[in-house]
């Protein structure tokens, strides 16, 4: 007879499954300002959605290569709905005032928003090439395929004729965005309207759409709470934000509207 585990799964409970106990202690605000804790759960969570937006995109790209439609749709929705509850949470912070964030603002120090290592690997798995190659999981990426050609990959093998030299190109290099070759098979696979192809670009656009939307919250709530003063750790602050609003992360599926 063989005796389980006191570590097995009969033993899990709602707070060990979670690691609740490590979970709940994560929070350490830097001064006995009320407001505080809401600034610090509220950026864990982002970093929590962040991880696994990082993870259902790896699955997306992983199905858009294999050719599967429907597996690929789910995934790009999927992330698409999570990008949606992140700009929703900015509602909650922005019930925080300028004078209660300015309570507990200096003792940030140099901690900021833009240091988000897994928002930098995110946009590098979009297709930015031009991030700082600081953080290991960002510079990776930004030397691996991005979700765009893995796009192109599932328009392939699905049976339309895209350029050899568009999937054999060199990942670590940004995307020649108008490319007129590029333009002319997304025309194709836009001129089947309701075919599967143009749904799982549609599913891309969404997911764009969700990070611009999600900057331009970022910008307004920065706005409403610090107005134009520099950002925490010498950002430039809502005028940074503002010159990375309206960046596509896959301009050749909007450009291929105005063909």
């Amino acid at each position: 007879m063989t005796t389980s585990s006191p570590s097995g799964p009969e033993h899990l409970t709602y707070g060990s499954y979670l690691r609740l106990p490590d979970l709940l202690t994560c929070q350490s605000p830097q001064t006995d300002e009320h407001d505080e804790l809401l600034f610090v759960i509220i950026h864990q969570v982002y970093e929590l959605w962040f991880k696994q937006i990082l993870h259902e995109a790896a699955f997306l790209q992983s199905r858009l290569e294999e050719g599967a439609t429907a597996g690929a749709l789910h995934t790009a929705r999927r992330i698409a709905k999570i990008l949606k509850t992140i700009v929703g949470q900015l509602d909650v912070l922005e019930t925080m005032t300028p004078r209660q964030f300015a309570s507990f603002r200096p003792q940030l120090g140099s901690s900021s928003g833009f240091q988000s290592d897994q928002f930098r690997e995110l946009e590098a798995v979009l297709g930015r090439r031009d991030l700082p190659k600081d953080d290991p999981r960002t510079a990776a990426a930004m030397g691996r395929r991005s979700v765009f050609d893995s796009l192109l990959r599932y328009l392939a093998v699905t049976g339309y004729d895209v350029p050899e030299a568009a999937l054999e190109r060199d990942p670590s290099t940004s995307w020649p965005e108008g490319d007129p070759s590029i333009l002319d098979v997304l025309s194709r696979v836009y001129a089947e309207d309701h075919g599967p192809a143009a749904e799982v670009c549609e599913s891309l656009v969404d997911i764009d759409e969700g990070i611009q939307e999600w900057r331009y919250r970022h910008v307004k709530m920065v706005e409403r709470i610090i107005g134009v003063r520099m950002g925490t750790g010498g950002s430039a602050g809502a005028e940074y934000l503002r010159s990375t609003l309206f960046r596509p992360a896959f301009p050749d599926l909007w450009a291929v509207r105005s063909v």
